[in-house]
């Protein structure tokens, strides 16, 4: 299929993008990597009468420690966060999740801002923010607003955007000395969605797990936090009866959809599974 047809306009400042923003509203769709996006146009699946294309705005891409934070710009590649020095030292998080995103070509024009935004609940980013409870910086015409992850993905391809609102900005806190971070998933064909992923970060002592976070992907509508499982995770001495209660609780609280090829329980198998790796990882 081919897309129907809409205005094309490419936005030479972070001001043009906002007013045409604004003036076009839900009648407009924004282009930055454009991965899904065309997809979409090209399914019929989205039907704008604009298009923007903001991919040339250098004032929100990049990455950056800044503020006690590290920023990442909304319109930075994957493959520059893959590659990035800063990346790796201050979320190497981030590091260990670029490579699983779909195949280089994917990685080489997506943008972190775009897959935010579309907050697929199989995508790796929105689980890596939701870990490392990052804030999202967005812009519209009344100004900048502010997201937790926690309150920025609020459903099925649905985030805390207004429509005249552009996601420009993720800001991570920086890696503390004892923090370690893990991130892996489960996919039929390297490339391929995840059936199930985890992100965690946690701090470590040798004895006892603190501040433990565990964000899953592709089990519900959103990024998942297993909030019982790190409640007894950090409860004490890590240790096997300490472990099992984790998996129970996190057994109980999970509610994976089931899809084409997985049951929900095949998917809560995984999720245990991912959660033992991250933890002997983390602890290693």
């Amino acid at each position: 299929m081919k897309s129907s047809a809409f205005d094309y306009v490419r936005a030479e400042t972070p001001q043009q993008a906002l007013a045409l923003l604004a003036q076009h509203g839900e009648d407009a769709r924004v282009l930055a990597g454009g991965q899904t996006l065309l997809a979409s146009l090209n399914l019929r699946l989205s039907q704008p009468t604009v298009l923007i294309d903001i991919g040339g705005l250098a004032d929100w891409r990049g990455i950056a420690v800044a503020g006690g934070v590290l920023r990442i710009g909304a319109l930075t590649r994957h493959v520059e966060i893959e590659e990035s020095a800063l990346v790796a030292r201050h979320a190497p998080l981030l590091a260990q999740a670029a490579p699983h995103i779909a195949h280089r070509a994917i990685r080489n024009m997506g943008t972190i801002g775009g897959s935010l935004a579309y907050a697929d609940p199989a995508a790796e980013w929105p689980a890596c923010v939701l870990a490392l409870e990052g804030t999202l910086v967005a812009m519209g015409a009344r100004g900048e607003r502010r997201f937790a992850a926690a309150d920025f993905f609020q459903g099925l391809y649905t985030t805390a955007l207004q429509p005249d609102e552009l996601l420009v900005a993720i800001e991570l806190p920086l890696l503390q000395p004892s923090e370690r971070q893990d991130f892996d998933e489960l996919s039929r064909r390297h490339g391929d969605y995840a059936i199930a992923g985890l992100a965690a970060r946690a701090l470590w002592d040798g004895q006892a797990l603190q501040a433990v976070r565990l964000a899953f992907l592709s089990l519900g509508d959103r990024p998942v936090r297993a909030r019982q499982a790190e409640a007894l995770l950090q409860a004490g001495p890590l240790d096997s009866p300490r472990l099992a209660q984790a998996e129970a609780a996190l057994r109980a609280e999970l509610q994976p959809f089931a899809d084409l090829t997985h049951s929900a329980a095949a998917k809560t198998q995984m999720a245990a599974t991912l959660m033992r790796r991250a933890i002997a990882r983390i602890t290693a």
